[in-house]
């Protein structure tokens, strides 16, 4: 797809949404709609992940300031609530992958991903506290994400932490050396990903969130039901278990 301020590609396994705002990447109104646009062409797309990444010195320097006066505020949080609703609505596996700054709403977007792969020389944070106002998703999402002390430390404070500390606190999957090639580390990291069969990913994730926030029998229930009634009559299911009893490696059909 042709964009202004985005590039796609599906290739390999994975479908990518780069922002393409350099250098900071700041998310606009009018990138931010783009950014809907594209993740609707993603959940569509064959392909077992989806890969949000960035040009330039920052993956994203977060929302433009000028986007919150009282004139353009109203917009700007609906096509900010509207982004991240598109984004919960990708069935495949979200990842970020961040190769320098991802404030405020930048970070919300890393955030809302389901893997985070970061550079040595990543910064990570929610500011917004600095200049008046609070980031809505991510008091939604780090509270879920974190012990609530932790959340509210972040929160409070509009600290900036390093990658390091992020994968310490849970919040990055894969911290890169900055010594070492990041593109490479993070193909080599996701390798582990793409082996499997892209509708079991997805399926699983399905039943990752219906479990998640529900007391245990009515979580069971509905990962039961994904289970029985999606997975199984999968392609991809029969032929795990059966090239496992064949001793043999599984041919993943996608469906």
């Amino acid at each position: 797809m042709k964009f202004e301020y985005l590039k796609t590609r599906s290739e390999g396994g994975i479908v990518g949404i780069t922002l393409n705002l350099p250098p900071l990447n700041v998310l606009t109104i009018s990138m931010m709609e783009e950014m809907i646009t594209a993740l609707k062409w993603a959940k569509e797309e064959p392909g077992a992940l989806v890969v949000i990444d960035a040009e330039g010195k920052a993956f994203s320097a977060g929302v433009d300031v000028a986007d919150h006066t009282p004139d353009k505020v109203g917009q700007m949080i609906d096509v900010f609530d509207r982004l991240f609703l598109a984004m919960s609505e990708i069935p495949k596996p979200l990842v970020a992958v961040v190769n320098g700054a991802a404030l405020g709403g930048g970070y919300e977007i890393v955030l809302a991903c389901d893997i985070v792969v970061a550079s040595e020389k990543a910064k990570l944070g929610q500011p917004e506290i600095n200049v008046g106002v609070f980031p809505p998703v991510a008091c939604y999402l780090l509270p879920n994400l974190l012990s609530w002390p932790r959340a509210l430390e972040l929160l409070l404070s509009g600290e900036v932490i390093n990658a390091t500390r992020a994968e310490q606190m849970g919040l990055v999957n894969k911290v890169i050396p900055a010594a070492d090639d990041f593109a490479q580390g993070v193909s080599d990291f996701l390798k582990k990903f793409l082996v499997q069969s892209p509708v079991v990913l997805a399926l699983t994730k399905k039943a990752a969130l219906a479990g998640l926030r529900k007391n245990l029998v009515d979580g069971l229930k509905d990962i039961d039901e994904i289970y029985l009634k999606e997975l199984m009559p999968t392609n991809d299911a029969v032929e795990g278990l059966q090239a496992f009893m064949e001793k043999r490696r599984p041919v993943w059909q996608g469906k």
